[in-house]
């Protein structure tokens, strides 16, 4: 089998967008399905490595050589499945590499006793508004610079002062992008919540004394740390 070939099991809600993206990116793509519209609509669209099985027994699942991919990908629409399949991959090949995604807690929890090395849980996506973020496109651009820069990326706390252009701001008013900085949470004294991660979707009001915690380039973060805790006029 190729490098950079993915072997996914579910071409359904969330199966169908992986792929098209994973093939966007130059993976090679086997599609693997227990129902036949799903795999009639992978081959429509233009998959030609697809197969209906049945998968509920180690040996069909075996039958696959998922050992030979560089990841196996579980996205079937019943996670009972998913759960099964991951199980079932992880007991035959102990280090393969399995991401699945959850929609729930328990299945999440689940889904990592069974084995996967990652588990996207689709539930708390969906409830902190991780999609919608990830969709901005300048959210998008500042990832990719951040994973690109040969400095990597870290992380850093700084406190409101009192006289900050930013107090009495909301968060979503800020246009952090224009820093080269992500807000990734704060701690909102106002609310008494401690740490809170902006894909709460919270817009918070900022006072004196609240804590930002932010990510960039150490050196755009420590330049936006002077910014917040500078007196005068409003950014």
């Amino acid at each position: 089998m190729a490098r950079r070939s993915i072997l996914i099991f579910g071409y359904g809600n969330h199966g169908r967008r992986i792929a098209k993206g994973l093939r966007e990116d130059g993976y090679k793509i086997k599609i693997v399905d227990t129902d036949a519209e799903h795999i009639a609509l992978a081959t429509e669209e233009g998959f030609d490595a697809v197969e209906k099985l049945d998968l509920g027994s180690d040996e069909t699942i075996a039958s696959l050589s998922p050992q030979e991919y560089d990841k196996v990908v579980c996205v079937m629409d019943d996670e009972h499945y998913n759960v099964f399949i991951t199980l079932s991959l992880h007991s035959l090949y102990s280090d393969l590499h399995i991401v699945a995604i959850s929609d729930s807690i328990h299945t999440t929890k689940k889904l990592y006793m069974a084995g996967a090395k990652k588990v996207i849980d689709m539930y708390e996506a969906s409830a902190h508004k991780i999609h919608n973020i990830l969709t901005k496109p300048i959210a998008t651009k500042l990832l990719e610079d951040f994973i690109l820069s040969k400095e990597g990326i870290a992380f850093m706390e700084m406190t409101v002062p009192e006289g900050s252009s930013f107090v009495g701001k909301y968060t979503d008013e800020v246009d952090f992008s224009k820093y080269d900085v992500i807000l990734v949470g704060m701690v909102d004294l106002e609310l008494h919540r401690g740490f809170e991660f902006m894909t709460t979707g919270h817009n918070h009001k900022i006072d004196a004394g609240d804590m930002l915690v932010c990510m960039g380039e150490v050196e755009k973060l420590h330049i936006f740390k002077r910014i917040v805790e500078r007196s005068g006029r409003r950014e």
